[in-house]
Formats: structure tokens, sequence, C-alpha cells
């Protein structure tokens, strides 16, 4: 349940105000952008680029299961479904469903009006403003895990906040799976790159709850994305993860990279029509491993620079997108993943405006997952502190904003505007006594102080104050216990599982 106090520190000792954790939901009515005509026309050119055009799968694996399924397939490993597939498929599917790590009070529910935050998965590179950009590291991945587990405002870690390019290419992920679980209590999406790493993932959270792999399947802790190589192309890797966790009851998100203008043509509706394909494409793949397989509708759909090729995002066109995006997972009956990504090359006003605006279009499009929602900067190739610190504000502005209003006679307050005179103030009055300490949202960020008090704490600006914020977080941090058992358990699977890899260079 929502608590009402608002901005209630997180525990003893904690000195950032933050919002408690929180299930967050929806109650808007989503925003639709198409008409049913439009709908009809976007979905009927999908399946035409299914039927006629096809995805090219790399994986014998994933082709065999088409072929199963009555898919045409040619030398080339074109693979060409009809519309009489897509149905059967989406006849399977799970409407919502709910991901359990170890600590069953950090469950989320994907699906409905639900919402959920996700971290910065994915870049090769870190930035403070203390120590300057600087590629991936252990040290730096584990305390973004810690401030993840820390603020509120975020429910999943993503796949990699960012690569420990220290560690071999090959068992990297080993022991980021192992900081997920140890330094946090929240479900992660683990790397489904291949079986092997798809499977570690999902072993490690089992033994991080004490549980086996048929009861994992039965009441998933791990998701994962699986991209499609727009355009339209399945590698065999991605093919081998997405068909590893289907089997074992993990939820995948089928998310096409699409950039109007290089991945796609430079049309919206065109984008739109290929990303929908191309999901579809993927959802279909899961329930022919295994019908009723949790499955997300994916969006990434933005477009590029013209002048440079470069990406762009948080724009009016990546903003349509994750509301076009939205209305077609509901046709579908999918719970939706979408992302509120920026372009900008620091915290700065571009970072803010571009995420402000995709966060707008993520939710306004019904969104139930917004991935890389904390932490994300300059295209996805960094993943930033003080940019995390300005996400999870934007975050929990959002929390509020979804909060239903509190509706009685007590707040609609006649008595209390009747007892104040014409021309007086409310400062003193009962009404404003009994609710001032959790009357509004208390930010952690903004800085409501007039100049001159500002002036004398510092004129500190908001990117300054990030910084504070997240080195005064990082020493509020306090780890969640573990069993030593499990954690020994977990340990030795990692050191076990390094030895059957074997070691590569990084």
């Amino acid at each position: 349940m929502r608590e009402t106090r608002r901005g209630r520190r997180q525990k003893a000792g904690t000195t950032i105000p933050q919002l408690p954790w929180e299930v967050v939901r929806n109650p808007y009515r989503p925003l639709d952008i198409l008409t049913p005509e439009q709908m009809e026309d976007l979905h009927g050119t999908s399946i035409r680029i299914l039927k006629e055009l096809g995805v090219k799968v790399m994986g014998a694996n994933a082709r065999a299961l088409f072929a199963a399924a009555g898919a045409r397939i040619d030398d080339d490993g074109l693979v060409r479904i009809d519309e009489s597939i897509v149905e059967a498929a989406l006849a399977t599917v799970p409407k919502a469903f709910t991901l359990t790590p170890r600590n069953p009070g950090r469950r989320v529910h994907l699906g409905g009006d639900h919402l959920v935050f996700g971290l910065v998965a994915g870049p090769p590179n870190v930035h403070d403003a203390l120590r300057g950009r600087r590629s991936g590291n252990l040290s730096d991945y584990r305390d973004f895990i810690r401030l993840a587990h820390y603020f509120n405002a975020v429910h999943l870690i993503g796949n990699q906040v960012t690569a420990p390019q220290e560690l071999p290419a090959n068992n990297r992920h080993l022991d980021t799976y192992l900081a997920n679980l140890t330094l946090s209590e929240l479900s992660f999406h683990c790397t489904a790159i291949g079986r092997g790493r798809a499977m570690d993932g999902i072993r490690m959270m089992a033994i991080a709850r004490g549980i086996s792999l048929e009861e994992i399947a039965r009441d998933p802790g791990v998701i994962t994305i699986i991209s499609v190589n727009s355009p339209r192309l399945l590698d065999d890797a991605m093919g081998d993860g997405l068909i590893a966790m289907a089997e074992h009851g993990q939820p995948v998100t089928i998310t096409p990279f699409t950039l109007m203008g290089a991945m796609t043509p430079v049309s919206l509706p065109a984008a739109m029509a290929q990303q929908n394909a191309e999901a579809l494409f993927g959802v279909v793949l899961t329930q022919l491993v295994k019908p009723g397989a949790p499955v997300m509708y994916g969006a990434f759909t933005s477009n590029v620079d013209m002048r440079s090729g470069a990406p762009a995002f948080g724009t009016p066109e990546n903003t349509k997108a994750n509301v076009i995006a939205g209305q077609l997972a509901r046709r579908y009956g999918l719970p939706y993943r979408t992302s509120n990504a920026n372009a900008s090359n620091a915290v700065d006003l571009q970072a803010a405006y571009e995420t402000a605006m995709a966060t707008w279009g993520a939710v306004m499009g019904g969104a139930n997952l917004i991935y890389h929602a904390a932490g994300w900067l300059e295209g996805g190739l960094t993943a930033s502190f003080e940019k995390l610190i300005l996400d999870v504000e934007i975050l929990q502005n959002m929390i509020e904003f979804l909060r239903p209003v509190k509706w009685d006679a007590e707040e609609l307050g006649f008595d209390a505007i009747r007892d104040v005179p014409a021309g007086g103030h409310f400062f003193g009055a009962a009404h404003t006594m009994e609710r001032y300490e959790r009357a509004f949202y208390q930010p952690m960020l903004s800085d409501w102080r007039g100049y001159e008090n500002w002036q004398l704490a510092g004129a500190k600006d908001a990117s300054a104050r990030a910084t504070d914020l997240w080195q005064q977080a990082l020493q509020d941090y306090e780890e969640p216990p573990m069993d030593p058992a499990i954690r020994e358990e977990l340990e030795a699977y990692v050191a076990r599982r390094k030895e059957e890899i074997g070691h590569d260079e990084p």
C-alpha cells in the first residue's frame, strides 16, 4: 500500500528525504494517439512484413521451432509467418506477471496499471563529477547497485548497469549477478546472450531464494531483454537466450532497437510497423517454446540526427513512439516496456528536458516498465552517478503525480476557508497546522531557498547538489543481510562456473 506521508525518510539514520518503497500504479487512462482505423493499418502492415518479407533467424534452434509451427523458411534462414501463427501465440500470452527477488517485500508486478522503474543498463563507461569519465569497472558497478538498493524509486536492476571491462568478457556476468544479489534485494535483468548466461542468472536467483529451478519456473525472479537487430534479424545468441528463459518460465522482453532513418524508414508510421512486426515475431517465439511463458512488448524507437547520424532520444518523435507502442501492447494484451532515454553528454538542461519528455511519453503510453529510468547518459554510452540522482527526483515527482488525490469534506476545506478572513493568510490556520508536515512532496534535489540563503549555503546548482547526494547515499547505505550459507553457495557457484567457462582476456 502507498503511505500517505510524503518525503518520509527511509530508515533511522538516513539523511536524504525520499519516498518509501511502494507499489506504483497509474490511475489515469492511457493516451491513444492513433485512431482505431490507423491501428488496424499498422497491424495489417506488420503482418504483411512478417508474411511477405520475414525475419532472418540465425539460430538453428529457433528456426526449428518456427518450422514446427508451420513457418516458411528459405535457405538463408529467412522465416515468414502467417497471421494465424501470431494469433495462436497471442492467445496464450499472460496479460501480467510478477517478479519475486530474494526479499519478497521487493516483489514487482508487471501488467495492468502497474509501473516499475529500472536502473540504467549496458553503458561501457561511467562518470561522476569527482573522477570524470572512465571505463566501466566492478567497483563502480557495485556502487550503482548500492544506490539502486538505497533509493526506493528504483524497483529493478538492469542488465549490467556498466560492463566491468577489467574482467573477462565471457564470465563477468557472474560477478555482476553476485553483486546484484548480495548488495541489493531487487530482481534483475540477466544477460541472455546465449543460453549459459541466462541459465546462470536463473540458477543464482534460485539459490538466493533457496528454491529449485522447478519452483522458480512457477514464480519467476529474473527477466531479460531480447533485442531484435533491426531491420529484421534475430541472431543465434539472442535466440538461444530467449529459449532458455522461456523454457524456465522467466519473462522475456522483446525489444527491437529501431532508430528512424537508420534501422527503419524515416517516417514514424513505417518505423512503428517494423518495430511491431519484430516485436510480434519475438513474442511468437516465446510461445512456441512454452505456451504461457511470460513476455513483454518492448519498444525502443527514436530517431537519428539526420545531420550526423547520431542517435537522438527524448524527442517529440520518441515520445509519440512511446505512446503508440503502448496502444499496440494493449491491443495484443501484453505488458509494455519502454524507456526514458536522453542523448545529452552532460548532466545538464538537455539531459533533464529530454528525460522528462520521454518519461511523460512512457507514462501517458501506459508503460508497465520504464527501463534505463535512472542513470542513463550520453545516448546510453555512460552510466552517470549525478544523472541517477536527477532521475530519481524525476521518478519521485512522477510517483507523486500518479498518487490519487485524497477527496473528502476535510480536504475540500470549506470550514478552513470560512475561518480565515478576506485578505488574511492560512499559514497558522488549524487546517494548515494539521497537515503541513505531509501536505506536499518534499524534494531531495530541488533547492527552494531564496537567492540570498542559497548563496550563503554555497550557491550550488542541481548538478553539484547531485554529487553531494550520491556520496551521502553511499555513506548511508546498509548492505541487506543474507544467510551466510546462501552467500557461500552463491560464491561457490560463481567459482565453479568460472572454472567451467574458462578465462578470456578482458
